[in-house]
């Protein structure tokens, strides 16, 4: 995530705003259909995480894993040296020391991001009536 401009890493961040399907849109149609996929993934798209493991972004899967709190997916995350991933992942669920970590390493536009998928994640509720069988 690190490698992104802030550019592409603020089109990403608004995925999760009331104008997200353009912005989700744009990703895809400029050559960051990785980032849109984990969009969709943290949105709950089970087929997007697919698409992310297929096209080698097993990372991106994995941290949205870590998101969801899998252990299994900090377990990955650390094994394969992607510590950055596991501190967003924790900046994301609210943990103080992850969030500190960012701001010390003047990483601010992870601090945006996280408040921003965690507000995204905060304000969903469940409606049965939209289930997929």
């Amino acid at each position: 995530m690190l490698e992104y401009p802030p550019k592409i890493l603020m089109a990403f961040g608004e995925t999760f705003s009331d104008e997200g399907e353009n912005f989700y849109k744009w990703l895809l149609e400029n050559g960051y259909p990785e980032l849109a996929a984990l969009s969709s993934g943290i949105k709950g798209s089970k087929e997007a995480i697919d698409w992310l493991l297929k096209n080698k972004y097993p990372q991106l899967a994995a941290l949205d894993g870590a998101i969801d709190k899998q252990a299994g997916a900090y377990v990955w995350l650390r094994k394969f040296n992607f510590n950055f991933l596991t501190v967003f992942a924790d900046a994301i669920n609210e943990k103080q020391e992850a969030i500190q970590w960012l701001k010390d390493n003047e990483l601010d536009m992870f601090v945006y991001l996280s408040a921003k998928i965690n507000s995204y994640r905060n304000n969903q509720s469940f409606d049965y009536h939209k289930l997929h069988f």
